[in-house]
């Protein structure tokens, strides 16, 4: 990929229409062989920017979703321990033991390789995305340090394993701890934000074609009105794309000519009870009143 401006064509042919600055940080990232961290709200398209430079790439998407209590044996590797089990009672049974059976079961055949493993043994260089890295706890950070320092793995039963392809490494945050400086420092950063209005039209026309450009202008400044008032959970982009596919779905053609229908179509939108509550037929009214 040459520039920054034919890595954003690439995505944009993916149906991801990046900012400026997010391409170029993804771009150099690419480039300088480095990691790149995303931070934003939920909803904006962090873990989508992984998955359509994957596709543009025409390479594999591997996953590690982060969550509280996250340890190596689920992030790197495993053995199969039942598999184990009953080859050491087959070779207990045919009268074998000692230091053979015990190489054969901590063999490759018993490896049960997950994400960072599998992504440091690809052929071709993966996109390995990182989701949600501020849920797990700051001991696992650490050991990604490690990992994404020199891109090696060590089994103590196989030895070190080196990467085949160094993976495009994307990391993504939604601000539920702080990072620690060492993995900042690490990595490239863009902070992901919602779109402004001509960009969120521009990915609702490349991912729902079959919405009329009109309706399409209507949606956007509804959602993005909505996105001003005093919500517990402010709809992302995800949202907009359901609202839009839901609008479609129902034959809406203009916001404002079915109150009942768009109160129901709210259920894409809104997702606490509170929001529900508070977003009235008339407050929904007054908002696409605005947005037509």
């Amino acid at each position: 990929m040459a520039d920054w401006t034919e890595l954003a064509t690439d995505l944009a042919a993916q149906g991801y229409v990046a900012a400026p600055d997010l391409a170029m940080a993804l771009h150099l990232a690419v480039t300088l062989g480095r990691p790149l961290l995303l931070e934003g709200a939920a909803g904006v398209g962090k873990t989508e920017v992984a998955k359509a430079l994957a596709a543009a790439r025409a390479t594999r998407l591997i996953r590690l979703q982060c969550y509280e209590g996250l340890d190596a044996a689920h992030a790197i590797y495993e053995w199969n321990y039942q598999r184990q089990l009953l080859a050491i009672r087959a070779a207990a049974e045919g009268g074998e033991t000692g230091r053979q059976v015990e190489q054969r079961v901590f063999s490759e055949e018993y490896l049960l390789a997950r994400p960072l493993l599998q992504a440091i043994r690809q052929d071709a260089p993966p996109v390995l995305l990182i989701d949600e890295i501020d849920r797990a706890d700051e001991e696992f950070e650490a050991y990604l340090l490690e990992v994404l320092s020199d891109y090696q793995i060590t089994i103590p039963e196989l030895g070190t394993m080196q990467a085949t392809a160094r993976p495009i490494v994307i990391l993504t945050a939604n601000g539920t701890r702080d990072l620690s400086d060492a993995l900042r420092r690490r990595c490239m950063y863009a902070w992901v934000d919602y779109p402004d209005r001509a960009t969120e039209i521009a990915i609702l026309a490349a991912r729902c074609p079959e919405v009329e450009e009109r309706l399409a202008a209507q949606i956007v400044g509804f959602v993005q009105a909505l996105r001003r008032e005093e919500l517990d959970k402010v709809p992302g982009v995800a949202e907009t794309l359901d609202f839009a596919a839901a609008l479609a779905g129902l034959g809406v053609n203009d916001l404002t000519e079915d109150p009942a229908v768009l109160q129901a179509a709210l259920a894409t939108l809104l997702k606490t009870r509170a929001d529900r509550a508070n977003m009235t037929t008339e407050v929904a009214q007054r908002l696409a009143g605005k947005a037509a």
